[in-house]
């Protein structure tokens, strides 16, 4: 059998002398070659784990498709114990199981006799099973063994558990690794929060992946109060205080991806509830022109952040992209020559040579009296994340009028309901319309998966009865050629996967500050914007249905 050193350097991924380095090493402290080399970057994983497949006479494994009727083979936690994943059958009849060892004679045995096959190792990167085990195994599985493994009692039940009982709970060792799992396995999944929620009978576990709630788990009541207490243990709060909203963060990193995690809890008549919002600062999109915009929206939505001073607001519910669009503004914003200054709650993604203010209200940092202060501090750009009170509102419309640009976020439906929303804010309308120089709605709708929709024929009746003539382009055919969602391993067969931007951007000109300066109703703000040609979110929502690249249920969902 060659010598592992010898075929790294054969190969091309290891110098002469580098060997005889790590075997004098080697020498020294009796360490193995592979794992010296690997401490010293003087080689990769994927060049270590070639090499030693290589010299053991086995395959690479191809991790790239799996058989699922294979996986059956063996249960999952006998998968887990010997580190080892079935991935298909061959032509001999074979069960072909990656392996971190595949010279593990003994698991090779046991393997055999559970799935009544002979097995064929194939070699795998220890980190490539873990993952594949992560993602394969349901949570419901996990969940069952780490039942059977805790004796704990922490139920809900018993409202006057000393501390240290709580303490104990959220240190057990199986609840620390069923609330790993569960924040592992949503980052996986690409969930944006994880709810925690307790009922009469159980905790429910939710992910919300592109916009949308699953069930993925229930725990029973006997570990809810260990992993809330697991949980508010790592987000620094209170593990005591039941009867009061808490909110902490915690810090992570996870396979080079720094991540922070926003955890808030809510009393409810069961127990703690706890949301997880899951924020990856490396993921955040900083480029407008990938989120979904059409070229005339970006073009005038680009026409208004290139001014040198004036309100730009964008509006929308809670989750429907706001943050993104502004972060990506401040993005192309962002220059050596610019002060840049945010104030927001919270400060979701650090951006290099700008300056975020995170609010504080029980220190006195108040939106509004951040607002003031940054007005004292010569800014040219001003964020801020949500106009909340009169105050606020008041001091960001004096400030887009006395030279600051001033990005923000407002809570309305449309466009044109911003402008009144400010004025039964207590913001004159002659005062809003001189300084809003364009308002941009949003939402976001799940993307369509490209790998298994399928084409189908809408007769344009019926997506008529859906929008109403209103929405319309006058040259559709008849029928519309749309996608479907069918499901596929790729997209966790939801039919979906990933999210793009639907917008509708009002841009003012004489016609509509004057309109609005009289107080007009939204209707009529709406009417005169249309005809200025904007296009409506359902209009445009209607555009990406008729790309293929959403469907007409999402349109319906989103912003009907």
């Amino acid at each position: 059998m060659p010598r592992l050193g010898d075929l790294l350097v054969r190969m091309g991924a290891l110098t002469a002398s580098d060997l005889d380095w790590a075997l004098r090493e080697q020498k020294a402290d009796g360490r193995r070659l592979g794992e010296i080399l690997l401490a010293h970057q003087k080689v990769t994983a994927e060049q270590m784990s070639t090499a030693l497949a290589h010299r053991l006479g086995v395959e690479r494994a191809d991790l790239s498709s799996v058989d699922p009727g294979a996986q059956e083979l063996i249960e999952a936690r006998s998968q887990r114990r010997y580190s080892a994943v079935p991935l298909r059958i061959d032509e001999q009849g074979r069960l072909v199981v990656a392996m971190a060892d595949p010279q593990n004679v003994l698991a090779l045995d046991d393997l055999r006799i559970l799935c009544g096959r002979d097995i064929r190792p194939v070699l795998a990167l220890p980190e490539e099973i873990a993952s594949l085990l992560n993602r394969q195994a349901s949570m419901e599985e996990f969940v069952a063994e780490v039942v059977e493994e805790t004796e704990v009692d922490t139920g809900f039940g018993d409202s006057s558990a000393a501390l240290n009982d709580l303490r104990a709970a959220g240190d057990d060792a199986p609840v620390v690794r069923l609330v790993n799992s569960i924040i592992v396995r949503a980052i996986e999944s690409g969930a944006s929060d994880i709810h925690i929620e307790p009922q009469a009978g159980d905790l429910s576990v939710r992910f919300r992946v592109d916009g949308v709630l699953r069930v993925v788990a229930t725990v029973p009541l006997n570990l809810a109060r260990g992993v809330v207490s697991r949980i508010k243990i790592m987000a620094e709060i209170d593990i005591a205080e039941r009867r009061k909203p808490q909110d902490g963060r915690v810090g992570l990193a996870l396979q080079g991806r720094h991540l922070d995690l926003r955890v808030a809890t809510l009393p409810t008549v069961h127990g703690e509830s706890v949301v997880i919002r899951i924020l990856d600062r490396s993921n955040v999109q900083l480029d407008l022109a990938t989120i979904g915009f059409a070229p005339d929206t970006l073009a005038a939505w680009e026409l208004g952040y290139r001014k040198p001073y004036g309100a730009l607001l964008v509006t929308g519910p809670t989750g429907s992209g706001k943050s993104t669009t502004l972060y990506g503004t401040l993005n192309q914003l962002n220059n050596p020559g610019r002060k840049i200054i945010t104030v927001e709650d919270p400060v979701e993604y650090r951006l290099a040579g700008i300056n975020q203010i995170q609010v504080n209200p029980k220190a006195g940092l108040t939106f509004a009296a951040g607002l003031r202060s940054i007005l004292r501090c010569d800014p040219d750009v001003v964020m801020i994340g949500e106009i909340r009170d009169r105050e606020t509102a008041q001091i960001a419309m004096e400030a887009a009028l006395t030279g600051h640009l001033v990005l923000a976020t407002l809570h309305t439906n449309d466009s044109a309901s911003a402008m009144t929303r400010l004025t039964e804010m207590g913001i004159e309308p002659f005062l809003s319309s001189s300084a809003v120089i364009g308002v941009l709605a949003q939402r976001l709708a799940r993307k369509v998966c490209p790998h298994c929709r399928t084409a189908a024929r809408l007769p344009l009746a019926k997506l008529r009865g859906y929008l109403g003539d209103d929405d319309l382009p006058a040259d559709l055919p008849d029928p519309v050629t749309v996608a479907v969602p069918n499901g596929c391993e790729k997209c966790g067969n939801t039919g979906y996967s990933g999210r793009l931007g639907v917008y509708e951007m009002l841009s003012m000109n004489e016609e509509l500050e004057s309109l609005i300066a009289r107080g007009a109703p939204v209707d009529d703000i709406r009417r005169m914007a249309r005809a200025n040609g904007m296009r409506t979110l359902r209009e445009d929502a209607l555009a990406k249905v008729l790309q293929g690249v959403t469907t007409v249920d999402e349109l319906l969902r989103t912003v009907s």
